[in-house]
């Protein structure tokens, strides 16, 4: 089994990649930033309401802890590859081929006992949000959800390659298929529902948030699938596994920002609930 990129999945399950030659001395990195007075932070690309065109809950986030640490913030989008092991090798701990990266933190990792297994060369912490999979529906064209046979021939968007794609589509052998509809973006098919061209659409709870922003036309509700975590999964952050002295900094900023309120003011800045992990 593979963990899927975060940004085609939002679920981690994964493949581990090869290990880094010659450690580092501990806190090499750290005093590096401390000298630069930066530090270089990692986001998705298009990846709203996170991080998308140079603004989103990430990079907020990551200001607000930079600011912290007393540094300023260097930002490193990059797009995603094609499974976390991809992105924690290239925006972490080794840099990408092509030239880019690594940062010296990379956010909205899931924070999962077998993926950090996987990856030993990162240190994962500090979850910061719990993600969920929700359907959000056409209050008109759905007045009540009570299961999946709601949907039986209503139009139901889902992002291309995604865990609410995966899921939909294999749901009581490929029932809803022919009603699926496709988009490049989650965000897209949630403005298709919002426009009428849509029922339902299946995503996550953020994205559903960030757009319709507790408009009670367009209710959300859980859903029930075999392979999805009814609890859905923590993301927080990752930085290189020699630097726990960054880790431990990193770590007292977030618990300072939730205690202060100044978190949940961050999220609520791009009409997402701040869910505790």
């Amino acid at each position: 089994m593979k963990f899927l990129s975060l940004r085609r999945t939002g679920l981690a399950i994964s493949l581990s990649f090869a290990a880094l030659s010659a450690a580092a001395p501990a806190h090499a990195d750290l005093n590096k930033i401390r000298q630069a007075g930066i530090l270089k932070v990692a986001v998705y690309n298009d990846f709203a309401p996170f991080s998308e065109n140079n603004a989103g809950i990430d990079i907020d986030l990551a200001e607000a802890l930079t600011k912290k640490l007393g540094l300023k913030m260097s930002l490193l989008p990059f797009p995603a590859g094609e499974n976390l092991n991809d992105d924690l090798r290239n925006m972490v701990w080794k840099g990408h081929y092509l030239g880019y990266g690594p940062a010296d933190l990379l956010m909205h990792v899931p924070v999962d006992r077998r993926l950090a297994a996987d990856n030993d060369k990162v240190e994962i912490f500090a979850p910061y949000y719990r993600e969920t999979v929700r359907l959000v529906r056409n209050g008109k064209a759905i007045p009540d959800f009570d299961n999946m046979d709601a949907l039986s021939g209503k139009k139901i968007g889902v992002e291309k390659i995604s865990i609410s794609a995966m899921v939909l589509l294999g749901e009581q052998n490929g029932r809803f298929r022919d009603d699926i509809k496709i988009y490049p973006t989650p965000i897209e098919a949630l403005q298709d529902l919002k426009a009428g061209k849509l029922d339902a659409v299946l995503a996550n709870q953020s994205e559903i948030e960030s757009v319709f922003k507790g408009d009670t036309s367009f209710p959300v509700s859980p859903v029930s699938f075999q392979r999805l975590p009814q609890k859905g999964w923590a993301v927080g952050m990752a930085v290189k596994k020699n630097e726990p002295e960054l880790a431990r900094l990193l770590q007292t900023a977030t618990d300072e920002l939730v205690a202060s309120g100044e978190m949940a003011k961050i999220f609520a800045k791009y009409g997402v609930h701040v869910v505790t992990p």
